[in-house]
């Protein structure tokens, strides 16, 4: 980390010391539909809200360098469940949102990735997908992981299947399986676990997202909406983070 990391932090930021910082950080957004409700608005106009909230976040982790990499939950795969119209907008939103922010992306150098099923995603919206992560692959900035129809679940069933593959193939021998050979077959192969986990609206539940990874992540839930996320509680997070002791298990020193 460059010596003057620091030196554009906001007020609050600025003091904390480079190692007590989260270099990865996800989050849960939710309350979208609720937002709206208590407007008087239909629930899409919440995404459309939450949909502007995910840019400015991402924009103000992509400055602040420790951060090195951040994971939403845009779509999960129980989300299929909702109404053929919320799905459909959820949809054109994602779209809408790949084609405009990509030259922002692009100046911020954010790397973009999606994590989850490709099943299901309309051919349009994947092909945006994979334009953004061929054109963002070179970038050295953020790493931005947008987990669209993903289900923890459904990511540790991918691995026992790929697993299995290789085993019935001669590649690994089962005796052989470790925590190492699971991860490398997730989603997330090669990355960082999340240091912290946020989640918005209250809830107190991690909604089979990154099962696997978030063994160890602190979470932290604010009762804002995500409509509502703003990047002052996005700071409050980082604080009280770089305030709690992290013991893996094991003692303080």
């Amino acid at each position: 980390m460059p010596a003057d990391a620091t030196a554009d932090l906001p007020a609050g930021l600025a003091e904390l010391p480079l190692e007590r910082w989260p270099r990865h950080i996800a989050i849960i957004m939710d309350g979208n539909g609720r937002w709206a409700e208590r407007q008087g608005l239909q629930r899409v106009a919440g995404h459309d809200r939450g949909g502007r909230v995910v840019r400015a976040i991402t924009r103000e982790c992509a400055r602040l360098r420790p951060i090195q990499q951040l994971t939403l939950y845009c779509l999960s795969s129980e989300n299929w469940k909702r109404p053929a119209a919320e799905l459909e907008f959820l949809m054109e939103l994602l779209h809408q949102y790949l084609v405009s922010e990509r030259p922002i992306m692009m100046e911020d150098h954010v790397r973009v990735r999606m994590i989850g099923r490709r099943e299901g995603i309309p051919p349009h919206v994947l092909s945006e997908l994979d334009q953004t992560e061929q054109l963002s692959s070179t970038n050295d900035g953020l790493l931005l992981n947008l987990a669209i129809n993903y289900g923890g679940r459904g990511e540790l069933t991918d691995a026992a299947r790929a697993l299995a593959r290789d085993a019935a193939a001669g590649r690994i021998d089962p005796a052989e399986i470790d925590e190492q050979a699971i991860a490398e077959r997730l989603y997330t192969a090669g990355e960082a676990d999340p240091d912290l986990l946020i989640r918005t609206a209250g809830e107190m539940r991690v909604s089979n997202f990154l099962l696997w990874q978030i063994s160890y992540a602190e979470i932290w839930v604010t009762d804002r909406a995500w409509p509502d996320f703003d990047e002052s509680t996005l700071h409050s997070a980082i604080r009280d983070y770089a305030g709690r002791q992290r013991r893996f298990g094991g003692l303080d020193s």
